[in-house]
């Protein structure tokens, strides 16, 4: 994770349909890479890529896991993404219910 740690990250990606997005979360999941994960779309994305701005709709994929969990999530969510330069971004957990945090560390064991 670029030298950054927390106990606790919330990993997101974008993809181009809801069956990819599904596909990713329920991966991760099974996996056990990731305690649960949420499905938000579609959202509209705006972005450049080959030099002009594109307009999409994406859905994002947000899975809760537990920090040491986090490099081998991001790996398998690259390894099973259709895009050639997949998002996927770590977020920090600075806090929330010790129960629910507690789960997540359990469910990536």
């Amino acid at each position: 994770m670029s030298g950054m740690s927390a106990e606790h990250v919330i990993i997101m990606s974008t993809t181009d349909s809801e069956e990819s997005a599904l596909a990713l979360a329920s991966g991760a999941v099974e996996a056990g890479l990731g305690a649960c994960a949420q499905i938000v779309g579609p959202i509209t994305s705006v972005f450049r890529w080959d030099g002009a701005v594109q307009t999409e709709r994406e859905w994002r994929v947000e899975v809760k896991t537990a920090g040491d969990r986090a490099q081998a999530l991001i790996e398998h969510l690259e390894a099973n993404h259709g895009y050639d330069v997949p998002e996927v971004v770590t977020v920090p957990v600075t806090g929330g219910s010790v129960a629910y945090l507690s789960w997540v560390a359990d469910e990536t064991r």
